[in-house]
Parts: C-alpha cells; structure tokens; sequence
C-alpha cells in the first residue's frame, strides 16, 4: 500500500508536459513508473524545480522548529560531506572524533559529571534520541526488577499531555503505558504534583519537556526532580527524570544560566536535543546524552564489525549522512557560548517584541509572551466570535506566512490559538512585516458575518 499525505492530490495527471523546457521535443514523462529513456540532467532538474516552486518559503515558515537558515560556509561543508557515512568510523576517523567532540560539548554545556567520559551520540533528529533516552530508562528498570525477584511487564512513563508525537510512538513500539497529565486551566504542561501523582513502583521514569511546543513555555524540571526525591523518601521509589530538550537544551544554556535543568540535578538521567532546531543546523541531527556510563544500559550497545573495524553503536539508525553533524561542529566552533547567546538572546528578543505588537492589535490574547523559547502562542478574545483563530492563519497564508492555528488536547480543547516560532534569520523586520500583514487582514475579518474555517476544515498541523 502506498501512503499519501491527507492534502496531496488525489487526481493527478499521469503524465508531466515538458514540452517547453529547453530543446526537449513534444512529450510526456511519466509521474508514477520510471521514464523509458535517460533525459538531460538539465531537464531533470528543471522539471522538480518547478514543481519545488508550490512548496511555501521556508523563511515565512513560523509554525516550524526546525532551522531554515545557515551561513555558505556551513552549507559548503554540508555538501562536501553528503557522501560520508557516519557508520563508517574506520573510513572517515576524523567524522567520528567530531561527533565525539560534539558530545563532549554537549556533555560540558548540560553539566555531566565528568564531561571527559561523556557518553552519547548523535541521531538523525530529536525523536530517535528522544527513543533511545526512553529505552535506556526501560532497559535500567527492567534490571532492577529482575534483580529484586519482581515482574517486570508493566511499565509505564510519566509526562504531560504536550509531549510531541515521538512519545506516543515509544509508548507504542516499546509497549510502555503513557500516563499523560491533562492540561488543567491555565496549567499548559506538565506540574511536579501532578507528576508524583501517576507514579508507581512500574515507573521507568517522568519525561519533563524543557520547551513545549504547544506555546513555547518550559516546564518546571527542578520542581519535578525535588518532588521525585522527597517521593523516594518517604516510598523508596527512585523515579529518574529524562529531560526532553528538543529546543530549549539549546537555549537555556546560553540565556538562561541560572535555570536547574540538566544533570545539575541528580535525578536527571540523559537528555535529548535537536541540532536542527535551536542547534541552528539545517534538518537531519538530534543528540542525547547520558549523565554516565551506568545510565546507559551494556545492552543496548552493539558492537558491529563494519569494513574491518570493530565499533560499538547504540543508534537506531545505522548508515546515514556525517553532514550534518560536521555542520553542528562548525556552529559550535564558529558562534562558541558568546555567539549562541547572541543568536538566542536576539530570537527572544524578536519574539517577546513581535507577541507585544500583536497584543497591542485589540483581538488577540497571549497565553505565553516568547521569554522562555523564543515561541510564544496567543489566542482571540472570548468576546470575538464572528471569525476564528483558524480564519486568521488561512488569511495570513494569503500573503505566504504559515502560521499554525490549532486546538489544545485534553482537558482544554476548548482552546484554540495560533502560535510564532522565531529562528535565526526571522528578523525584527520580518516581524514587523508579519505584524503590518496580520493588521491588513483584520478589517476583512472583522466584516465576516460568521466564521469560515474550524479545526476540520482548515489547513492541517501537527505537533
């Protein structure tokens, strides 16, 4: 069976005219079977070029985390390494001594115990880390129980109802039961007593989310680790916490300082980060990290004879591209702490400064303001009810700005809200011209006799 996006075509043409594209004669290429014959590469790379232009500009992309910017250089180095198999640590030695020198700056930047035996790795993204940290937490209770004589097949994860869809497929692939804290008011996330509350002796461990992509606010780590330990007081219960620093373990650090987060506290066991998304590299690297050796269970890693090298791997993914790893080296070495704390320091201020403007607009109401991530999201007053949060995002898609527009999970799916996500390269004047785009389009909105579009019928988003 063939899987196809709910908004794709559903009644395309089989057949793609290219009868004006350079000298090519009067044809057709098939869009679904290989074509019968080779063609100019000119002509191939025009033919998907064009198509590319329906795509929108990734630049007036503010509903995603992922970054949409990086300097030539970066990008230079990106291409010179698309071909290096980072599996392949014998071929290309020096691409495996930059992971492990990322790693260690990871592993000093969160605060591990020894950063000079940082153990960790680098993913294709946030989620697969994000899976290995929960199977490490899985496999480590799992031990405890065999060796206290206990059953060991009901396991579960403690977290907020915010966590991103990778959490759902842990809980799925690895049979862990979600216990997910609802929204409560105006609680967004997940609260310290609300997390003690759903653990049990079957807890692998509470994932607290540093960064909810719901409206970009952090959620209360230390609370979380001190109500944990003073439950191991009184129980005996050892609950650890995994940190999902999707976006915020890049930003904290740098704006943030003072902020208890990482493994400053002992009760957190690994982190997980995205360097695609606040790392400032382009798609395709996440990151975790563990606080020691002990938090990484010996059987989860596999020691592959690979091209005659014996190597040790724990990824879930084995062949894949060094690129973008050497691009988040080159961030490191190029920005250093000052650079990344000017970058992030520059995105709050963008987003703190833009979510005022809008305030300032009449119609709309911030439930965050941009000043943890530099996200914030802002909903309508209760008092407008002639057009929707829904209808705003298809009005400003007008002018080519993606803006999500999207209903809260339970227990607050009463609210809806659009949400901004400011990046590096998303300037004071792109906000400006976002902010002077939205005022266009609030006098037609404010004619419309009822609303036009809901949850159902507008564009789709995800988290």
């Amino acid at each position: 069976m063939t899987l196809r996006h709910p908004s794709a075509p559903s009644a395309a043409k089989p057949e793609l005219s290219v009868d004006p594209l350079y000298t090519l004669e009067s044809g057709g290429i098939p869009r679904h079977r290989l074509p019968a014959r080779e063609m100019p590469p000119d002509v191939a790379y025009q033919v998907i070029h064009d198509e590319l232009m329906l795509d929108g500009n990734a630049r007036l992309n503010v509903a995603t985390f992922v970054s949409t910017w990086m300097e030539p250089q970066a990008e230079k180095l990106i291409a010179e390494c698309l071909d290096k198999n980072m599996i392949d640590k014998d071929e290309y030695p020096q691409t495996a001594e930059i992971e492990s020198r990322c790693v260690a700056i990871l592993s000093n930047l969160w605060h591990a115990p020894d950063p000079g035996r940082a153990t960790g790795c680098s993913t294709t993204g946030s989620s697969e880390a994000a899976m290995l940290g929960g199977l490490a937490l899985k496999r480590r209770w799992q031990k405890r129980r065999g060796a206290d004589g206990k059953p060991a097949d009901r396991p579960n994860l403690v977290m907020g109802i915010n966590v991103q869809v990778c959490w759902e497929k842990f809980a799925n692939y690895w049979d862990v039961e979600m216990r997910l804290v609802p929204m409560e008011g105006d609680r967004f996330h997940l609260s310290a007593d609300e997390a003690v509350k759903l653990c049990d002796e079957n807890t692998i461990g509470v994932v607290a989310i540093l960064g909810s992509t719901f409206d970009g606010s952090y959620e209360p780590v230390k609370e979380i680790c001190d109500a944990l330990d003073l439950l191991e007081q009184e129980t005996g219960l050892d609950v650890p916490v995994h940190v999902d620093g999707a976006s915020g373990a890049f930003v904290a650090p740098f704006v943030d300082p003072e902020l208890e987060w990482d493994f400053r506290l002992p009760r957190v066991a690994s982190v997980n980060a995205s360097g695609h998304k606040y790392g400032l590299v382009y798609p395709g690297v996440g990151w975790v990290v563990w606080r020691d050796a002990d938090a990484l269970p010996d059987d989860l890693i596999f020691w592959v004879n690979y091209l005659g090298d014996n190597m040790p791997t724990f990824a879930l993914n084995f062949s894949r591209p060094g690129a973008q790893v050497v691009a988040q080296y080159y961030n490191f070495l190029r920005l250093g702490f000052e650079g990344y704390g000017r970058v992030q320091a520059y995105a709050r201020e963008v987003a703190t400064r833009l979510s005022g403007s809008i305030a300032e607009l009449g119609p709309f109401e911030l439930l965050t303001r941009g000043d943890e991530l530099p996200v914030f999201a802002f909903t309508l007053r209760s008092d407008v009810d002639n057009y929707t949060v829904f209808d705003v995002s298809n009005a400003l898609r007008e002018r080519g700005w993606q803006v999500p527009a999207y209903t809260f999970p339970e227990n607050r799916t009463d609210l809806a809200a659009l949400r901004v996500v400011v990046r590096r390269g998303f300037t004071h004047d792109l906000a400006d011209l976002l902010v002077a785009d939205l005022r266009r389009q609030l006098p037609r909105l404010e004619r419309q006799p009822e609303p036009v579009h809901d949850g159902a019928t507008a564009t789709a988003f995800a988290h």
